[in-house]
């Protein structure tokens, strides 16, 4: 039940009860685990106190165990420290379910952003066809990816979700219970996950609560918004999936990979209509209706538990069926129990018998080497190549006209190497999931690193010779856009597409519709914060104007990472704040790792954040009047300021102990052992770290561990300052008041910078190598917080989210013990001479930390 004052309700229902069933944790009858509890509270003061007086965390831990525990040798101290790391863990999982289990008392499930509510402003402003036509139209595509930033094994995400219900119904019993399975169950994978462990992690979230909170979205919208005026094909909300499919860096996902997660979405979503007939059959006793229901029933099992054996069952003849059944209650039945009917109608005209949509992702360098393997490979056999022998030589014109040319279709022996031998057969693999799960079922392949319109056609032809027809490819073939400088040729490449007959020919065979997917993680990790978010907006301006000359639907698929460095923090008010110059036909994003978890874990948290991304789309026409359009003005400032803001960011990362700083005194190292994942923490094969090969989430988590923050405001403060030394502090008040892009884009680096805590690290400051670099950090960092907070006039960081701040400050002061250990072990590990097990434990610890940090921050990579 949703109180009026957000804080009241937080403190009521989520600190308060954490400090109550906290207390359980101690009465745990495990091993050594009331000692701990008794100590903890101990250990988090000694942090406190001891950053307060300028302690290193080495003097914070030697400290403690000097004054409160008595352990004769290291040995036994890192086994104690262990068994801290464990706790916090647990107390993590407990705040999660707390917070989870309160959403409905913290948000206003109806309020501002809501479908309701949106419904209701248009009715009283005469909008209500406006709002329909635009329901028949605008739809969000949600994109699950298996990036690592879930550090929850699937067993924890179940204790989580049970643990969350019980807390909601106030079943102490249920919750004690709880809590001692959460005392001895392994946080932690013992070994790295496959691409297919990841799917079906995943899919959890699919059955148990996308499945119906999307279901109740479509209801909703055509039951009491279009009020069965007008039928529909618009699912609204789609989902897309990236485990299994996204081969970009990741050896371990392969075409077999492809197809067995395919099948699994096939079954996953044939599962969900199988218990939804079974209820529905306790109810449909009708004669004549309980014959057809019982069919169908037996028609799903058949399908689920026995495929091979069994006729596929497609979405058409599903609707049909369902139809039947719904026509003789009409009919003969008084429509009894006919809106149960109708839900599950909706749900598989939304789901089909995909689920989930597979993309397919690759690197364009990849796909350039594999169409010269298939030349080479063909010349080996004496047969004739593809290309001509001066290929390398040709210009980027002639080598696509070159392309063109080509007639030949081949197999899979015309490839030599294991990388092309998979990219041939995971195009062959789209074939066979769209005929087994429906065309949607796997329609788009994304080309990372796109530099160029070559690099579009290459993919182009690797269809053709695989025996597509490219007259009628019912795929679509999207670029990402990602480095700031890939951002700046965009508009170039896609002109370039759109006036090529071949492609022009493509686009018409796919509803005259691109979609284009724009990368804000490494556009961040390459060029800022500010200049990375202004260069996506400025580049879906130019690609909407573009698309709109050559008569092209363009649709934005967003790369966003959890926290704001990546596109994350209050997402939907980025898409509220795009104006008439970006194409709003779709909202497409990546959700990925804690994200998922934070804001799909339960069916409240995802029908709400769903509402929002929906209202936030189709707010911006059907109140197009509320909306502030960008002046040359507001451009010409949002242009120095992220100028100026990226030349501060290339000096820092120009640093020569940048990436050497991030080793040393982060966890960047131990990504790969924390088994969290199965795509490698950096691109290549180099020992040599490089920091193009730096992949953005640990780059980014990384930074959020050292509890710095970096990537999330490092160059605001000093582009606001810029502006202000020059006497022009209004104008940039005034576009903080008037533009809700650049006033989302503050909002967010808030929250970036709430979760900075430098006293953690002020040690090094005094480090002859590394003191630099962190007072460059601090130096910005001070300077960015006194600035945005002038801006914004507010006196703390988040002022305007209290509920949302108290969270952070809460999360924090849970893991700040477990900061301190990581950093300990960290400087532990330059002693010289430490044996070579105590080195080895001083990692796993390490390594360890790392579970509970990033669980605490939710949204930090």
């Amino acid at each position: 039940m949703y109180l009026n004052k957000p804080i009241l309700a937080f403190r009521q229902n989520v600190t308060d009860k954490y400090t109550i069933y906290n207390s359980l944790f101690a009465a745990l009858p495990f091993s050594g685990i009331a000692n701990v509890g008794a100590l903890l509270p101990i250990l988090l003061q000694s942090c406190v106190d001891g950053y307060q007086s300028g302690k290193s965390p080495i003097e914070i831990i030697q400290d403690f165990f000097n004054r409160h525990v008595q352990l004769s040798n290291e040995s036994e101290q890192l086994d104690r420290l262990f068994k801290f790391v464990q706790y916090i863990e647990r107390q993590v999982v407990l705040f999660d379910a707390i917070e989870d289990a309160a959403f409905d008392s913290v948000h206003h499930l109806n309020g501002t952003g809501s479908l309701k509510a949106l419904y209701n402003e248009a009715y009283f402003k005469g909008k209500l066809p406006l709002l329909k036509e635009k329901l028949s139209q605008f739809k969000v595509r949600v994109v699950l990816t298996a990036h690592p930033t879930q550090f929850y094994p699937g067993s924890v995400l179940g204790i989580i979700h049970d643990l969350g219900e019980a807390i909601a119904k106030n079943d102490f019993e249920t919750i004690n219970l709880y809590i001692q399975q959460l005392g001895i169950t392994p946080f932690f994978n013992k070994k790295q996950p496959t691409p297919l462990d990841e799917a079906v992690n995943l899919m959890w979230y699919l059955e148990n609560i996308l499945y119906q909170s999307i279901g109740n979205i479509y209801n909703f919208v055509h039951n009491e918004i279009l009020e069965g005026e007008k039928e529909t094909n618009n699912p609204l909300i789609e989902l897309g999936f990236w485990p299994g499919g996204d081969r970009d860096g990741n050896p371990f996902v392969n075409a077999s990979t492809t197809l067995k997660i395919a099948d699994s979405l096939r079954s996953a979503i044939i599962v969900c209509y199988y218990r939804d007939i079974r209820k529905l059959k306790r109810r449909l006793t009708f004669s004549g209706v309980d014959m057809l229901v019982t069919k169908l029933e037996a028609q799903l099992y058949e399908n689920v538990f026995r495929p091979e054996e069994s006729k596929r069952i497609h979405q058409k003849e599903l609707l049909e069926k369902l139809q039947e059944i719904k026509d003789l209650m009409i009919k003969n039945h008084h429509s009894l129990y006919i809106n149960r009917v109708n839900s599950l109608i909706n749900k598989v005209k939304v789901f089909g018998t995909w689920f989930a949509s597979l993309d397919i992702r690759q690197d364009s360098r990849i796909h350039t080497a594999v169409i010269k393997n298939i030349d080479a490979t063909l010349k080996q056999k004496n047969q004739q190549g593809i290309l001509p022998n001066d290929y390398d030589t040709l210009s980027e014109e002639e080598k696509i006209n070159s392309l063109l040319g080509i007639e030949k279709v081949i197999d899979i022996n015309d490839t030599s190497t294991e990388i092309a031998k998979d990219t041939v057969e995971s195009i062959f693999a789209i074939n066979s999931i769209q005929q087994i799960n429906g065309e949607q079922g796997c329609h788009r392949y994304i080309i990372s690193n796109c530099q160029s319109a070559l690099n579009m056609m290459e993919v182009f032809t690797l269809f053709k010779l695989c025996g597509w027809n490219t007259e009628e490819l019912s795929v679509d073939i999207v670029p990402l856009f990602e480095t700031i400088d890939d951002l700046k040729e965009a508009e170039q490449i896609m002109q370039w597409l759109y006036q090529m007959p071949t492609y022009s020919k493509h686009l018409q065979a796919r509803a005259k519709s691109q979609t284009i997917m724009l990368g804000f993680s490494d556009g961040t990790k390459d060029g800022g914060y500010l200049q990375a978010n202004w260069s996506i907006y400025t580049a879906k301006e130019k690609l909407t104007a573009i698309s709109r000359q050559h008569g092209i639907k363009v649709k934005f698929f967003d790369g966003r990472g959890g926290p704001p460095s990546r596109g994350g923090g209050k997402t939907n008010k980025f898409y509220a704040s795009l104006g008439n110059n970006i194409e709003n036909e779709e909202i497409q994003l990546t959700i990925q790792g804690q994200t998922i978890t934070s804001n799909f874990g339960t069916l409240k948290s995802a029908q709400y954040n769903l509402e929002q991304l929906l209202s936030a789309g189709i707010s911006n026409t059907v109140f197009a009047e509320n909306r502030i359009e960008l002046s040359t003005k507001h451009r010409s400032l949002l242009e120095e300021l992220g100028g100026i803001s990226h030349q501060v960011y290339q000096s820092f990362k120009k640093h020569p102990q940048f990436l050497t700083y991030m080793q040393q005194f982060s966890p960047l190292n131990y990504y790969n052992k924390s088994n969290i994942g199965s795509r490698p923490g950096k691109r290549g094969n180099s020992d040599k770290l490089v920091f193009e090969d730096l992949r953005a989430i640990p780059f980014v988590g990384s930074w959020s561990q050292l509890k710095q923050n970096v990537p999330g405001y490092f160059g605001v403060g000093s582009a606001l300052q810029a502006l202000k030394n020059s006497g022009r502090w209004e104008e940039v008040k005034s576009l903080f008041n008037e533009v809700a892009f650049f006033r989302t884009l503050i909002d967010n680096s808030m929250m970036s910078m709430l979760k900075s805590f430098f006293p953690l690290t002020a040690h090094i400051e005094h480090d002859s190598l590394f003191g630099p670099v962190w007072r460059m950090i601090k130096s910005e960092y001070d300077l960015t917080h006194s600035l945005v907070l002038e801006l914004s006039g507010n006196k703390v960081l988040m002022e305007q989210d209290e509920p949302g701040r108290d969270s952070i400050l809460m999360r924090d002061k849970i893991v700040l013990p477990l900061l301190t250990i990581q950093q300990y072990a960290l400087q532990q590990l330059k002693n010289e001479e430490l044996t070579e097990e105590l080195k080895t434990n001083y990692e796993k610890l390490i390594t360890r930390s790392m579970f509970g940090i990033i669980n605490a921050a939710r949204n930090s990579a």
